[in-house]
């Protein structure tokens, strides 16, 4: 009966866990799409005009850069965070 419990608590730790998680996903998604947004109202409002007329293309590659170099800026930082929580053996 006790292995029985204890089996049920780790299916609902590891449920919950999953939740959090695809919950944490979401929301991340959302915030990314909102920062699209920005980012492509910024690059239309202030370097497009600085560009000729039909340099669009120009303006997609700059947004793309952007977008490039936060992604690996924020992954690196994020690994660095990761890398040290993991080597003190932080207990939750």
């Amino acid at each position: 009966m006790a292995i029985k419990k204890e089996s049920d608590k780790r299916i609902h730790r590891i449920m919950v866990t999953q939740v959090i998680t695809l919950i944490s996903t979401s929301f991340g998604l959302v915030a990314a799409l909102a920062w699209n947004e920005a980012i492509k109202e910024y690059v239309n409002v202030f370097i497009k005009p600085y560009f000729a007329k039909g340099s669009g293309v120009i303006s997609l590659f700059i947004y793309a850069s952007a977008i490039t170099t936060i992604a690996v800026i924020i992954t690196v930082q994020s690994t660095k965070i990761i890398e040290r929580i993991n080597s003190k053996n932080v207990k939750y």
